[in-house]
């Protein structure tokens, strides 16, 4: 077990404590700190048994601390993980890492550096149905991959006010990119390798603030599939992720994490309806088992750190994640096709 701390108490921070308090023999959360230290998050503190504390300084500075799980803006995540990491914490960041490669791989050095756990909360990694989907591509069963695409909406952005950090075009790049394309991105690097090129546009649409409602981009891999990602921030909630090969594709259905959704359907219910077509015969429909996959993030996370196996997401992966994020937005800047 080890004692960590919440660092951003918002809607996603109190989904992450409630994803392990009481139930994890992993981790445990001890402390907490937050921008504001506001009534709400006082109560999530008192709720959960851990002390809140004023400054992140006090946080990485216990040494009754073993690790910080980071849910803050992401532009300061770089910045807190090379903090934490001089201080001898493990880190668990939420996704984005970081906006640009350099901050990710100065921040991966520092943690290299310091011999700590690095966790990325690519949480979709961890459902049974992802495991499922890369071991039928790893077996050849799906024969060659052709392409992979999704799709990622919510309706967050509609209730979005002026000064709310996920409003700023420059922490939320590209409207739905950071806040949910990336899990897509990651599962792209996951089941194809690397991605060699990307071509992105992204605008806004329907949203009151200044920022972007409707992104597009397309994908090739280094191996020589083609990719598809379109997200949507001012419409229904939504996931589909389809992977499709020369002896059939599969399709998984889904949730997005929708602001004012319960925390069990944020947690339990990312994946639902999944189909496999081959190329003859009927395909097969089932539903997704009921997982609840940020539990199954911090677990994973704390046991690597306590000496067990690596956390899924490697560094390599995560850097090369955030080396795509910033060949997207600088590709839907240009208009032109971007390499990575």
């Amino acid at each position: 077990m080890i004692n960590a701390a919440i660092v951003g108490l918002g809607w996603w921070g109190k989904t992450l404590v409630e994803a392990v308090s009481g139930v994890s023999d992993q981790i445990k959360f001890v402390a907490g700190t937050t921008r504001s230290l506001s009534d709400d998050a006082k109560a999530v503190a008192k709720e959960h048994n851990f002390e809140l504390r004023k400054t992140y300084d006090d946080i990485i500075n216990d040494p009754d601390i073993d690790a910080v799980v980071l849910v803050t803006p992401n532009s300061m995540h770089s910045g807190q993980t090379i903090a934490a990491a001089e201080k001898g914490k493990h880190v668990f960041c939420e996704k984005p890492f970081a906006l640009t490669e350099s901050d990710a791989a100065a921040a991966v050095a520092a943690t290299e550096a310091a011999g700590v756990t690095l966790g990325v909360g690519y949480n979709r990694r961890f459902h049974p149905e992802m495991n499922q989907l890369r071991e039928m591509i790893k077996s050849g069963e799906l024969g060659t991959i052709l392409h992979v695409e999704a799709t990622m909406t919510f309706p967050n952005a509609l209730a979005l006010k002026a000064d709310a950090w996920r409003a700023s075009r420059d922490e939320t790049p590209c409207g739905g990119l950071t806040p949910m394309g990336v899990h897509a991105i990651d599962g792209m690097i996951d089941l194809c390798g690397e991605i060699d090129q990307v071509y992105a546009q992204s605008f806004r649409r329907a949203v009151a603030v200044d920022a972007d409602d409707t992104t597009s981009i397309l994908f090739r891999m280094k191996e020589g599939m083609s990719g598809y990602l379109a997200t949507m921030t001012a419409t229904g909630g939504g996931f589909n992720f389809q992977v499709y090969g020369s002896k059939g594709f599969v399709k998984l259905e889904g949730m997005t994490h929708v602001a004012g959704a319960s925390s069990e359907e944020r947690r339990y219910r990312l994946f639902g309806n999944c189909t496999y077509k081959p190329l003859k015969g009927p395909a097969r429909v089932w539903e997704a088992q009921q997982y609840d996959v940020s539990r199954a993030a911090l677990d994973a996370f704390a046991r690597a750190a306590q000496g067990g196996d690596p956390y899924a997401i490697t560094n390599a992966e995560t850097i090369h994640c955030a080396a795509v994020t910033e060949a997207i937005v600088d590709s839907a800047n240009s208009g032109q096709p971007e390499k990575i």
